[in-house]
């Protein structure tokens, strides 16, 4: 077999950075492949990426030395979009690729991009929709999708240009767990009848059960930290009131009470809701209900939706924020305090919009997938500052798909299906419960019997 992706003693800087993301490395790709690529938030994984499918250097004006082969070719002298009808990519986030309104003028946007006959696209159109299962959402206006919706949506415009290399940054980051292992499936059945060449970016491999040929680790670091499971730090006094908050999209009418001190994980398929009740409590999106308190912390799913000042140490510090150097240490962003907060890594832009809001203060804090783009240990000592904040009497309300991390920082699981909460439980009794699982489209967490959790 071939190579499709070589590189050798490549090193990549980014202008205005004194130290390389990227230094002296060395690797190959062969065709028919499946490789995943590892290592701690921040290491480079997602340059080297934009590197294989030449958005980087030009786009960024960085400087790469070193020799980069795509097809047996020097990458840079492959002229603008040339090679990218041969490698395809989907970014880890998905609203960073969408230019049309609805899912088909997505999909014809992308035929047309590739000089595709209009009389040819209607077929291409509903086989795609067909093959990734996303027939329902043909008519469907993309930014009212979910993300792991529009994730697959991404996947499908990517496929419609029958590449030879697909590139995937963390695609199933905002998956739910059942959804998860069907497109890893899908996936791998894709692989098999295509013959593509895979590379993926992702933090949890063990979630894709021995898919992946080989892996290239970019950064050594610990693979898997141990924790205790937190206690409940609830203290039995009103924090959170909802009466009957719903809207008139999609949100049924919905009512639940949280207490100071309470971690409480929203959960449930992909589409049922979990994003539009979130925006819904913080009056983001048009609303009837009762919330109180009406001012709420609330860290989004696209965290850069947040970022109005130049550096990440000041976009922290914005609020007239506490123990701002403290965070900055604790959740790994002290290297790039003085950097500008859309230049870092997605997993690092997360992790900034985190601390901006636990150090504002706010009595409660709602999160929308913040595990996304996370390493072990940035898991870890999310999940201690969680559990600092609760002790204090700080409530949260934290969407994830991550159930390992669910397990080890939820009091209680509300769950959500079809816009409908389908009920407040205490955190034990949902790992345990079947019937309700498979409902709600999740996977019982590794060790949920035991008060010990690995994240890897």
């Amino acid at each position: 077999m071939s190579d499709v992706i070589q590189f050798k003693d490549v090193s990549f800087l980014f202008p205005d950075e004194e130290k390389m993301i990227l230094k002296n490395l060395s690797f190959s790709v062969k065709s028919g492949e499946k490789v995943v690529i590892t290592g701690p938030s921040g290491c480079g994984k997602t340059t080297l990426l934009y590197l294989c499918n030449r958005l980087y250097p030009e786009n960024c004006d960085g400087i790469l030395t070193g020799s980069l082969k795509l097809f047996d070719k020097e990458s840079t002298s492959y002229a603008p979009g040339e090679v990218n009808h041969r490698i395809a990519t989907v970014f880890q986030d998905p609203d960073a690729q969408f230019c049309m309104l609805t899912v088909e003028e997505e999909l014809a946007f992308t035929l047309e991009n590739l000089n595709i006959p209009r009389e040819e696209m209607e077929g291409k159109i509903v086989a795609i929709l067909e093959l990734t299962g996303l027939t329902p959402f043909r008519n469907a206006i993309i930014q009212q999708l979910s993300g792991g919706e529009k994730q697959r949506i991404a996947t499908a415009c990517a496929l419609l240009m029958e590449p030879e290399v697909l590139l995937l940054d963390e695609p199933i980051a905002h998956l739910d767990p059942y959804t998860a292992k069907k497109f890893i499936s899908w996936l791998d059945e894709l692989q098999q009848k295509r013959k593509l060449t895979i590379v993926a970016i992702e933090h949890r491999i063990d979630v894709w059960d021995g898919f992946f040929d080989r892996e290239i680790i970019l950064e050594s670091s610990s693979s898997v930290r141990k924790i205790e499971k937190r206690t409940s730090s609830k203290q039995d006094v009103q924090s959170l009131l909802v009466q009957d908050i719903r809207n008139e999209t999609y949100l049924k009418p919905t009512s639940f009470q949280l207490e100071k001190g309470e971690v409480a994980v929203l959960a449930g398929p992909n589409g049922s809701g979990k994003s539009t009740l979130l925006k819904a409590l913080c009056q983001l999106i048009p609303a009837k209900g009762k919330v109180t308190p009406d001012r709420l912390g609330y860290v989004p799913q696209s965290p850069e939706f947040l970022f109005i000042t130049k550096t990440v140490k000041d976009e922290i510090a914005f609020g007239g924020g506490r123990e701002v150097d403290t965070l900055l240490e604790r959740l790994y962003l002290k290297n790039v305090s003085g950097a500008h907060p859309f230049a870092v890594s997605h997993g690092q832009k997360r992790r900034v919009a985190i601390a901006a809001m636990l150090a504002d203060g706010r009595e409660i804090i709602l999160m929308d997938e913040p595990t996304s783009g996370q390493d072990a240990a940035s898991l870890k000592e999310l999940h201690e500052l969680i559990d600092e904040r609760a002790r204090h009497g700080t409530t949260f309300l934290i969407v994830t798909h991550d159930m390992e991390f669910a397990h080890a920082v939820a009091d209680s699981v509300l769950l959500m299906n079809k816009g409908y909460l389908t009920g407040k439980f205490d955190a034990d009794n949902v790992w345990g419960d079947d019937q309700l699982l498979v409902a709600h489209h999740l996977l019982q967490p590794k060790g949920w019997e035991t008060r010990e959790v690995s994240f890897a």
